[in-house]
């Protein structure tokens, strides 16, 4: 019989195959072991994903709770002007929440917002009564603005922009205890009061404006009452001026009764001196400070009054 010796070669050859261990280990283990590798790099990147997700949510509630939203802090941000807007741009009418407030300071009115014919000028803020170094707290949450001084004005004065879209100034401050781009909470510490600049006395010179426009804290807040008149306030064009009231008569009594330098309502220029009269009653009786009624009428801190002593009230 004739042997092929091909046939016998490619015989031997399958065979060495079949018998081999380490031939059928690598056949038989090749695809589950790469399934399980593939399987374990997408576990691996499917949880660095869900960690990166994590941290980055985490990260965004941080941000959430330490500053309001940055899209505020865009026009007039860098401004040095304590109203950087163009009338242009402002809406004629827009609802502010004012909830999450705190009052500046507990002191009293004691003078109000509106035209003042002795200087000629708008007072376009109100005057709360303070002694001097008494701490002044944010109105709201915001980021501080600016923080400056003016000789013939606000002295020391600070400036906070709120996300509800208004900015709030406090004048007359003796130390500032908060610096530009700090973030505030509604009744952090912000500034020492005092008597900086154009002033007569301590107190603290508090203005809300909105976009530039200086509305009547009186309109949104009810220092009587140390609280805000309503959970919103609108701005208006035509309105921003006017002051809001919704107090009982009987507080408003007290509150006025308990201010010593409420407005009068008498236009007299000129007050002559009576036997018992003294600076500081005149002064309080006309709606001023004992102050600014010895400087309108050149008077030195010793000066004594004369009966029948004609003194200017204007």
């Amino acid at each position: 019989m004739t042997v092929n010796m091909k046939s016998i070669c490619a015989a031997a050859l399958f065979l060495a195959m079949a018998c081999s261990p380490l031939a059928a280990q690598t056949i038989t283990s090749k695809s589950p072991h790469s399934d399980a590798h593939k399987q374990l790099l997408a576990n691996q990147t499917k949880s660095k994903d869900q960690i990166r997700l994590i941290e980055k949510n985490t990260f965004v509630d941080l941000i959430d709770d330490e500053e309001p939203e940055p899209d505020i802090y865009t026009e007039g941000w860098n401004s040095k002007l304590v109203n950087p807007f163009k009338a242009s741009d402002v809406p004629d009418s827009k609802v502010i929440d004012v909830t999450g407030y705190a009052m500046p300071c507990p002191g009293f009115v004691t003078s109000n917002y509106g035209y003042r014919a002795k200087f000629g000028r708008m007072h376009k803020g109100i005057d709360l009564k303070i002694q001097s170094n008494d701490t002044i707290y944010a109105a709201f949450d915001g980021k501080v603005r600016l923080t400056n001084y003016e000789a013939k004005g606000y002295g020391n004065y600070v400036i906070i922009r709120h996300p509800n879209e208004l900015e709030t100034v406090y004048g007359h401050l003796n130390k500032f205890l908060v610096k530009p781009d700090d973030v505030v909470k509604a009744g952090d510490p912000i500034a020492l009061g005092g008597s900086t600049g154009r002033s007569t006395g301590p107190h603290l010179h508090f203005e809300t404006r909105y976009m530039g426009y200086a509305i009547n804290p009186a309109a949104i807040f009810d220092f009587a009452n140390q609280t805000t008149h309503t959970d919103t306030y609108t701005f208006n064009k035509k309105t921003y001026t006017q002051a809001r009231n919704y107090a009982p008569a009987a507080t408003l009594a007290k509150a006025e009764k308990e201010n010593p330098y409420k407005p009068s309502s008498n236009t007299r220029t000129t007050y002559t001196v009576r036997k018992g009269d003294t600076l500081a009653k005149i002064a309080k009786a006309y709606g001023m400070s004992a102050t600014s009624l010895r400087k309108l009428n050149g008077l030195s801190a010793k000066a004594t009054l004369r009966v029948g002593q004609k003194l200017k009230l204007r």
